[in-house]
């Protein structure tokens, strides 16, 4: 059941005795003078349905407790350890100099429950209600988008131990899997808690291991009786499958029917990192960076400094590209908003949803590659998608085909270029230039445009765009670049408490207070 505040503390009251030694513009101080008005009894009913039990400790000071937890980037136990001894945080959250707060465990709890109620990022949601009473918002229209990678919160397996621990749980969580290893599994006593004993560095014996390593997977996949499974078991079934098949391929002159299986030597598009949290991904941020784990996306206000809206997703995917995740960052928006983003948001697809909704787009082009370099790109060819031909800079006009799969037309010039005196400029294909026509070739042909020649583009973008990169720098900050969770709902909901608690310190730097009944901003003392 929801506890009620019964104002019985134990030992002075800390921020009636100690307020002139917590700095007033402070997240403590305003805590202290307005966490009951910021987290009141009424927002956290339906997370305590019941009426029976004992009386929880009231979640206005847990909510507190989080903000502050996520805003210095605590783990539970630090948390308690400030709660207990340090004076700025007993203020904060109405605890009496002689209160030794509560188990950690209790915080867990609390997020369990934020995770399993309607709104799980009610801290977040709250918070952005303040931004709007204060009207810090009102007229201002631009918004910047950006990503980051964070790393997850467990050590990245190798293949093998990937393979053993998913057998494993097969074994657990399976009914009858158990006798089906028992009888076909033989690469490892999979009820010793460690790795196969080989000689690790013998790599003939490696290339054994791994062979009955895939051998026992796929016994253990092949023999499970076919009947309705339960979503643990399916799960395991699942993650065995995935893991068998990602990280190894066939050994040379093999089908792999032979039970002959190599490690490939190449990453696996999506490929996962551990069975621990199945959901952390291999990510190619760019070309030199690889990381593991999850991507966070970010709308951000430059002028007032404030996240509107942030997400979490896996770290690969279509769904979790930034192009994807825009549409739902600013969902709530009004029209007429001047986004910006970099290249990963200049897709044809995302730009002709935003200008359908009304914004300005000041997003960078995705640059053209050049089949040679110094060469042509395409926009040196002549492209009319209305009449459906395309010219080359030789001057030879070929049609467009038909859409293909992937909705790209082409354009080839194949036997135009044998005797061309532009080839070396334009192809190294023995066969001659294709051109490929986007869909959205002609969006994205004025978008290069404008970047390139339009002063105003250029210097909108580079006013505007840079304070994003120190938004992210403050996501990150405090040890925060690795999240504290396993899986992508848990870390949402701590993206959200930590984007709230940076808001909500934002907000007090700007002035918060509570003054007639609604929230304002206070001019700041000279």
């Amino acid at each position: 059941m929801q506890g009620d505040w019964a104002g019985e503390l134990v030992g002075p009251d800390v921020w009636e005795t100690c307020r002139e030694l917590i700095p007033s513009r402070s997240v403590f101080a305003f805590l202290a003078e307005h966490r009951e008005r910021l987290f009141p009894r009424e927002m956290f009913v339906d997370m305590y349905p019941s009426t029976n039990g004992r009386p929880s400790m009231p979640p206005q000071v847990l909510a507190a407790v989080v903000v502050l937890q996520t805003l210095h980037g605590l783990s539970d136990f630090e948390t308690v350890q400030e709660l207990r001894c340090d004076l700025r945080w007993k203020a904060a959250c109405g605890l009496g100099l002689h209160d030794t707060a509560f188990d950690p465990s209790l915080l867990t709890y609390f997020r369990r429950r934020l995770q399993r109620s309607t709104d799980p990022n009610r801290l977040f949601t709250k918070v952005k209600e303040v931004v709007a009473a204060t009207g810090v918002l009102k007229g201002k229209q631009r918004r910047v988008l950006d990503s980051t990678v964070l790393d997850d919160a467990v050590a990245t397996q190798d293949t093998v131990t990937q393979l053993v621990a998913a057998i494993r749980r097969v074994i657990r969580d399976v009914p009858g899997a158990e006798q089906i290893a028992a009888q076909w599994c033989t690469a490892h006593d999979y009820t010793d808690p460690g790795k196969p004993r080989i000689a690790w560095n013998d790599q003939q014996a490696r290339d054994t291991l791994v062979d009955a390593l895939v051998t026992d997977a796929f016994n253990l996949l092949g023999r499970v009786p076919d009947r309705q499974l339960g979503e643990a078991a399916a799960g395991a079934l699942g993650l065995l499958a995935l893991v068998a098949g990602q990280d190894v391929e066939p050994a040379d002159g093999s089908d792999g029917r032979d039970g002959r299986w190599r490690i490939a030597q190449r990453t696996t598009h999506d490929r996962l990192v551990s069975t621990v949290d199945p959901a952390s991904r291999h990510i190619h941020k760019n070309r030199t960076r690889h990381q593991e784990g999850f991507r966070a996306h970010a709308a951000f206000e430059p002028e007032a400094g404030l996240f509107t809206e942030v997400a979490l997703t896996a770290g690969s995917g279509a769904d979790s590209h930034e192009a994807a995740v825009a549409q739902d960052l600013l969902a709530e928006e009004d029209d007429d908003l001047t986004v910006l983003g970099d290249t990963a948001y200049g897709t044809g697809d995302l730009r002709e949803t935003l200008q359908a909704d009304g914004h300005t787009l000041v997003i960078k082009p995705p640059p053209l590659r050049q089949a040679v370099p110094g060469g042509f790109t395409t926009d040196d060819f002549q492209v009319d998608t209305q009449a459906g031909h395309v010219t080359c800079p030789a001057g030879h006009t070929k049609a467009l085909g038909r859409p293909l799969a992937n909705g790209n037309r082409q354009a080839q010039f194949k036997t135009l270029c044998r005797t061309c005196p532009l080839r070396e400029r334009c192809t190294r294909s023995k066969t001659g230039r294709t051109v490929n026509v986007h869909p959205r070739y002609d969006l994205l042909k004025a978008a290069r445009d404008q970047a390139a020649t339009s002063q105003e583009w250029q210097d909108e973008y580079r006013r505007w765009r840079p304070p994003v990169e120190r938004a992210i720098a403050w996501l990150v900050a405090k040890g925060n670049r690795r999240v504290p969770y396993r899986g992508v709902l848990k870390n949402n909901t701590w993206l959200h408490n930590r984007a709230a608690a940076l808001n909500l310190r934002r907000l007090i730097n700007l002035g918060l207070t509570h003054t007639s009944g609604t929230w304002t901003l206070a001019p700041t003392p000279a």
